[in-house]
């Protein structure tokens, strides 16, 4: 199994220890941050340290976290359809009985991410699935450590998954940051799964970063255009990419007051 990366989970080929991760050397990276260098371990050592932790978010949608919380405390999400089931985002971990845990929920047919931050073991999760696609948007081509022919790098502002999901390319955080619609979601009202590109805050609002750990803003442009991909789509909730982070519901209008104040901020 490939080498990773302790701060975000990044895999690399099992060929060559990494000195560096790129994802982490850039400004957006804790890595930087901390300016510690590269922490590099493998995927057997996760496998003694942590463990999953599946949680139902809503009917048809599940979460998967590990334990203890690793890199941001991120979780993945797995979205239920009758004509297969999405993993949205990714962790850096994968063992027999999260696999186990995925196959009782119905398997997967593919996987979505957000950006490079929660690419984690998405080539691994796919070949335990049987070499399933990973859509990463082709803007964010160069980041991707571990290049596989199971990505398939989709371009041009959305993409269509199985079971009517559909990925918006929504830029900001990353050039090829996406979001997730789920138009079945919060009982057919319509769900967004987010992430970094529009994080859910504490007071169930979304804000917009450049470089989240070094506070970097977005600037108004930026905002724009996230606000305009994703304003075509109906949705009343966002779930976020962490447990407990979501707005239950009215969350479209929760985005323009967001972008709104976030602007006036900025200003």
């Amino acid at each position: 199994m490939p080498y990773l990366c302790q701060f975000c989970g990044a895999p690399f080929p099992s060929t060559e220890r990494p000195k560096i991760c790129p994802i982490c050397d850039d400004v957006r990276g804790l890595g930087f941050t901390l300016r510690s260098g590269a922490r590099i371990t493998t995927q057997e050592a996760m496998q003694k340290d942590y463990s999953l932790e599946f949680r139902e978010e809503e009917p048809g949608l599940v979460g998967m976290g590990m334990t203890p919380l690793f890199s941001a405390g991120q979780r993945a999400l797995v979205v239920q359809t009758e004509a297969g089931n999405v993993m949205w985002d990714c962790v850096a971990l994968i063992d027999d009985a999260g696999i186990e845990a995925v196959r009782k929920l119905g398997g997967l047919s593919s996987i979505a991410i957000s950006h490079p931050h929660f690419y984690g073991a998405m080539v691994e999760w796919s070949k335990a699935f049987g070499g399933i696609p990973i859509y990463v948007h082709a803007k964010d081509r160069e980041w991707v450590t571990n290049p596989s022919p199971e990505i398939n790098y989709w371009e041009g502002r959305t993409q269509t998954l199985p079971g009517g999901l559909t990925l918006i390319n929504c830029g900001g955080h990353f050039d090829g940051a996406a979001v997730l619609h789920w138009p079945a979601g919060a009982e057919g009202r319509g769900v967004l799964l987010t992430g970094d590109p529009m994080s859910v805050t504490p007071d169930r609002h979304v804000t917009f970063m450049y470089a989240y750990p070094n506070m970097i803003p977005l600037n108004a442009r930026a905002i724009g255009q996230i606000v305009d991909a994703i304003e075509p789509f109906d949705y009343d909730r966002i779930h976020g990419g962490w447990f407990g982070r979501k707005i239950p519901r009215d969350a479209k209008a929760a985005v323009a007051r967001s972008a709104e104040r976030y602007l006036a901020a900025i200003r």
